[in-house]
C-alpha cells in the first residue's frame, strides 16, 4: 500500500490517531466538508475536495462519495490549480474528445 502523503490527527481526546494515505475510503475521513465547483456537471458528477486537519487535502470522485480518495500537499494543489488556470492540461480534454470520436 502506498503511503505517500501519510497525515496523521488526533479526531478527539483519547482516541487513536488516524493515518490518511492515498486510497482510503472517504468515509474513514470522519466528518470533512465536501466541495464541489459551482461548473460541476449539471447532475452534479465532478471532483469534490475537502480540508484535512492534516493541513492536507483529499479529493474524490462526486459519483462514488465513499469510494477511495487521493490526498495531497497543499503544494501539489496550489501547483495542480496553477496549471489548470493556466492551460496546461487543456490539451487533455482536446485528446479524449479525438479518442472517444472514433
Amino acid at each position: 500500500m502506498n503511503l505517500s502523503g501519510l497525515g496523521t490527527w488526533n479526531l478527539s481526546e483519547g482516541t487513536e490517531m488516524l493515518k490518511t494515505y492515498n486510497g482510503m475510503p472517504a468515509a474513514e475521513l470522519g466528518d470533512v466538508t465536501w466541495r464541489k465547483s459551482q461548473h460541476s456537471n449539471p447532475n452534479g458528477a465532478c471532483v469534490e475536495l475537502a480540508a484535512l486537519p492534516t493541513g492536507e487535502i483529499a479529493v474524490r470522485n462526486s459519483r462514488f462519495p465513499v469510494g477511495p480518495v487521493l490526498v495531497y500537499t497543499q503544494a501539489e494543489i496550489t501547483a495542480f490549480l496553477a496549471g489548470a488556470k493556466d492551460g496546461e492540461f487543456d490539451q487533455v480534454l482536446a485528446e479524449l474528445h479525438h479518442l472517444t470520436r472514433k
